[in-house]
């Protein structure tokens, strides 16, 4: 049987390609290594991980938070077989919503290992090793990424093993809340799943090389979260190299670092230590060499319309160019199948936002102050904190600020950063506004409802022309 488009991968861009394209009146396959689809977001990422996120968050809420409220509760009592339910019902439903989306739109499912096997053909080989040849004009590379490998001093791949030593993965499946949780990495996947156990329960020690936490935030802003998260526990040890981490013949396991300047080595005892160094394009046993598709540091090499060297064959999210992000992988899923459709698909990568869902959120859109001023832009700084805003104030959510930042000369706004309660669902308007080459003077100017959290935005905008009015 032959297809007009084969997707390797059923993560967030390759689904979301397979049924922009079905809708399109193309005849298309998808292809998943998995049992079930959404690939490591729904399965083991983004949606598990956002689901224990908000559990923890309730629970810090009933045994801290309520009581200033005038709500009176006995300590709250941790369920974990109950939460990790909660957790997994949530993937469940997620996975088999986006089974049923490509049986409605009539894209047909193989399930096993995809691979290139020659120009128009993609070989799926199934777990009982039986390989069924697919023919099709068109391949899309959809296949994620995995978890970026940590080597010690000696150059050895440290062992992850999910249960003392783990990847994202094994801290969503942890059966008790560990004493002692050492994270090494402040990305985002760090932080956001330190804050889950810190919640809970565990201390948390997270291990940086860098100097700073959240690369490719703005300074401001991650300045200003690292000081809110050690208030809630956070215990940071920055610009620290891990130079080994062993298990311990008693349990758990200890991390050894130095300082990146140089200096005298030191250990932490950890009950878990969790890699969370980033995470590296997922290629291998793709056929990609074979087929002679070009690969630079790890990652597909695509033109501007995600096509690769090789006729017939394109490559979309996180194998390409560009921040792993499941949004952008989607944005890049729907352009490229109108493209292949003979439409004009486009993203544009100046208006993808970045989130991380701790609390509060961090959420950002565009250029940060260091990147305009290292390409020599002039810009103009609008910022507005929560401390001024009624209704944070009434929700007691009054960390964190709006911060706009837009072109000095036309007003143009060039990025934004929001640390604060919702931060994540806020910083969309901007989003907008950037996508239609809006000013900090149209934003400024548009009503926003009274009293809203949203009004930061506004009074932020309204910064940038020193005319604020709350501040």
């Amino acid at each position: 049987m032959s297809y007009d488009l084969i997707v390797i991968g059923s993560g967030p861009g390759g689904y979301v390609c397979a049924i922009r394209a079905a809708q399109l009146g193309l005849k298309v396959a998808v292809v998943e290594k998995r049992k079930t689809f959404g690939g490591t977001c729904l399965n083991i990422g983004c949606i598990p991980s956002k689901a224990l996120l908000y559990a923890s968050e309730m629970f810090e809420e009933a045994g801290h938070g309520m009581a200033a409220l005038g709500i009176k509760l006995p300590a709250p009592e941790l369920d974990m077989p109950a939460m990790m339910k909660h957790k997994q019902d949530t993937v469940d439903a997620n996975v088999n919503g986006v089974a049923f989306l490509l049986k409605k739109h009539k894209v047909e499912t193989f399930t096993g290992h995809g691979s290139i096997g020659g120009a128009g053909v993609v070989n799926v080989t199934a777990q009982d090793g039986t390989v069924t040849a697919l023919e099709t004009k068109n391949i899309v590379i959809a296949t994620g990424s995995d978890v970026a490998k940590l080597r010690n001093s000696k150059g050895e791949t440290i062992t992850i093993d999910e249960t003392t030593i783990v990847s994202s993965t094994g801290a969503l499946t942890l059966q008790k809340v560990p004493g002692h949780l050492v994270v090494v990495g402040a990305g985002v996947i760090g932080l956001e799943l330190g804050s889950v156990w810190l919640r809970l329960g565990a201390k948390v020690t997270v291990v940086e090389y860098l100097d700073r936490i959240l690369p490719g935030m703005d300074g401001e802003v991650a300045k200003t979260f690292q000081r809110l998260l050690e208030k809630q526990g956070f215990s940071f040890k920055l610009a620290a190299k891990v130079t080994d981490v062993n298990p311990s013949e008693s349990g758990g396991a200890s991390v050894s670092f130095e300082p990146v300047a140089g200096g005298a080595s030191q250990s932490l005892g950890a009950d878990i230590v969790l890699i969370a160094t980033g995470r590296v394009p997922f290629t291998e046993g793709l056929g990609l060499e074979t087929a002679g598709v070009a690969l630079e540091r790890g990652r597909v090499v695509i033109d501007g319309h995600f096509a690769t060297n090789v006729a017939g064959i394109y490559a979309i999210g996180d194998v390409v160019r560009g921040p792993m992000l499941a949004h952008k992988a989607e944005d890049e899923g729907v352009a490229l199948a109108e493209i292949i459709a003979g439409q004009h698909g486009h993203v544009n990568y100046d208006a993808i936002p970045g989130v991380v869902y701790t609390q509060p959120e961090v959420a950002s859109v565009g250029k940060t102050e260091e990147e305009l001023k290292s390409a020599g832009i002039a810009y103009k700084v609008g910022k507005f904190n929560f401390t001024a805003n009624g209704r944070a104030r009434a929700m007691r959510h009054t960390d964190g600020f709006v911060k706009i930042l837009a072109d000095a000369t036309t007003d143009r706004v060039l990025g934004a950063h929001i640390i604060g309660f919702g931060a994540g669902d806020m910083i969309h308007e901007i989003v907008v506004l950037m996508e239609f080459g809006g000013s900090s003077e149209d934003l400024a100017r548009t009503c926003h409802a009274h009293p809203t959290l949203s009004e930061a935005v506004k009074e932020a905008a309204m910064a940038v022309e020193k005319r604020q009015i709350h501040a």
